[in-house]
């Protein structure tokens, strides 16, 4: 029996905003839900299957199922700004009444190098608004950066963040790469903040998870469970942190791509609920496209 998810028994999953030849959905956020109607946001782009020419684009469904794309939410910064030439694998966080939505940047030039290790270096940012509709108003500045050292894991990328409140805080789960490193050598930071435009200092235990390549934290009961991707000597594994910091594998299982839970937790400080859906991504031969998993990765009776 697996104390922390006794009742996984898989994933299912079905379309959320299906394949559409020559446009690219992909890296959705946590799902939120207000005033009973659930929102996700994620990378949008036609130029190309990846995401790196991205901007930021929000869905909202009525039960979880059926969704509808809405529109651009956070386009690419201005000129000579930190986030001109792309901003994408977005995520939410809510805090007394306010909504922010932090982002993958990279500014002009950018060059990805064919996925190899001497590509451009990313920064987060992060952008405020008193509705999930927007309008959104971006900080002038990044909010986390790549370590200046480069033998540190993340002095390459930082990238696809993930929030919880937790001990008072605001906990930032995201992953990183060291310079001249490839993305299979992607591990997991964490770096904590009095309040949610920061300042966000880096623990100084990281990486705390040294393998994955997409982030998926959340409040589990009194610790924080994850889902770890194929990459690393961790890939494919549900995990759990009493701590936040010490994570142990609980399941070997292959996780949704890019996976955003539904936050029933609503980013509030305290005991986890789980989770039990989300919104991920999946391939369609080139071009990527949103689809809904479900689980049973609720809190049990943990012994």
């Amino acid at each position: 029996m697996k104390g922390h998810f006794e009742r996984f028994s898989g994933f299912t999953y079905s379309d959320a905003l299906p394949f559409e030849n020559g446009v690219t959905r992909r890296d959705p956020s946590p799902v939120i839900e207000v005033g009973g109607t659930y929102y996700v946001w994620y990378s949008r782009t036609q130029e190309s299957p990846d995401g790196y020419s991205a901007s930021v684009w929000l869905a909202t469904s009525p039960d979880g199922r059926t969704w509808q794309e809405q529109g651009e939410a956070l386009a690419k910064g201005r000129k000579g700004a930190f986030d001109e030439h792309a901003v994408f694998t977005p995520t939410i966080l809510v805090a007394d009444g306010m909504y922010y939505l932090f982002y993958t940047a990279v500014p002009e030039p950018f060059s990805n190098d064919g996925g190899g290790a001497k590509g451009t270096r990313t920064v987060i940012g992060v952008a405020s608004s008193e509705s999930p509709l927007g309008p959104w108003h971006r900080t002038a500045d990044p909010v986390l950066r790549p370590s200046d050292d480069p033998t540190l894991f993340d002095s390459m990328r930082v990238d696809d963040t993930c929030l919880i409140a937790r001990g008072g805080a605001f906990w930032m789960y995201y992953k990183g790469r060291q310079m001249n490193h490839t993305p299979g050598e992607t591990k997991m930071g964490l770096a904590v903040a009095k309040v949610p435009t920061g300042p966000y200092i880096k623990h100084q235990d990281n990486p705390v998870i040294d393998s994955g390549h997409e982030v998926c934290v959340w409040p589990h009961g009194n610790g924080v469970g994850c889902m770890v991707c194929h990459v690393g000597p961790q890939g494919n594994t549900i995990q759990h942190s009493d701590d936040g910091l010490h994570f142990r594998k609980e399941w070997d299982a292959v996780p949704p791509s890019a996976p955003g839970p539904f936050r029933s937790d609503r980013f509030v400080d305290g005991v986890g609920p789980g989770v039990t859906w989300g919104i991920s991504m999946k391939n369609h031969v080139a071009w990527p496209y949103l689809v809904r998993f479900d689980c049973d990765l609720t809190v049990g009776c943990i012994p």
